[in-house]
């Protein structure tokens, strides 16, 4: 393999922002080094510089610099997930069994485009605990079909705590879930509760979640849950 690309990943708040955490679980989880440059949402910060470092105004964003290369960047979550199981495959990013490979995707695609009636009702806050909101139809659905998914892929899992035994993407994918759960008292039973547990108690959420309690930004309108990102 050559040698390690110098990368730049590009963040917003951890506090609130689902899609950073996700992109940033799947690297530091594996043990892939990189340099991390927060850029805090909706400030004056966020709209002088974001048009110049993303491509889509959106964070995260990757920036993979080799020597005598041309840097180039990679956007969206599971774009950048991809991009570094393929450059780091001894890092098992996803299964190596093909089928069990494609579940994984699978599961990752339907939580990357779907349950937006959970995200706009449960947006992310880790500094929050005990928030009450009210539940309906389209929320419990989504819920529901979490659960579901977890517990089955749960149940077929071997050699680990995980959706598919061993750590991957598709876990990254859902930590932010488990989050959501936490901070507005979504109880979960079973093998799906237990599976939410694990990620809350992964290290690597944990420094996540004590670097979002230090940050010092306010988006007022959390209070109001009209933030979902």
């Amino acid at each position: 393999m050559s040698a390690h690309p110098r990368l730049t990943l590009l963040i917003a708040n951890k506090n609130y922002s689902t899609w950073s955490l996700r992109a940033w679980f799947a690297l530091h989880s594996a043990g892939i080094r990189f340099e991390e440059r927060r850029l805090p949402l909706f400030t004056e910060q966020w709209r002088r510089e974001i048009g110049s470092l993303s491509p889509s105004r959106l964070a995260p964003v990757l920036t993979v610099e080799r020597e005598g290369a041309e840097p180039f960047q990679v956007w969206d979550s599971l774009a950048i997930c991809e991009w570094a199981a393929e450059t780091f495959p001894d890092r098992r990013l996803w299964p190596a069994d093909p089928d069990r490979r494609a579940v994984a995707r699978s599961v990752s695609a339907e939580m990357h485009s779907g349950f937006g009636a959970l995200r706009r009702a449960l947006p992310m806050n880790c500094r929050a605990h005990g928030r009450r909101v009210e539940i309906d139809d389209l929320v419990t659905h989504d819920v529901d079909r979490l659960v579901a998914l977890w517990s089955t892929c749960r149940e077929r899992a071997v050699g680990g705590p995980w959706l598919f035994g061993e750590l991957s993407i598709a876990d990254a994918m859902f930590v932010p879930v488990a989050s959501r759960f936490a901070t507005y008292g979504v109880e979960i039973e079973g093998a799906a509760g237990e599976y939410a547990a694990a990620l809350l108690a992964h290290p690597s959420y944990h420094e996540w979640r004590r670097a979002a309690q230090a940050e010092s930004e306010v988006v007022e309108e959390d209070e109001a849950g009209l933030v979902a990102v």
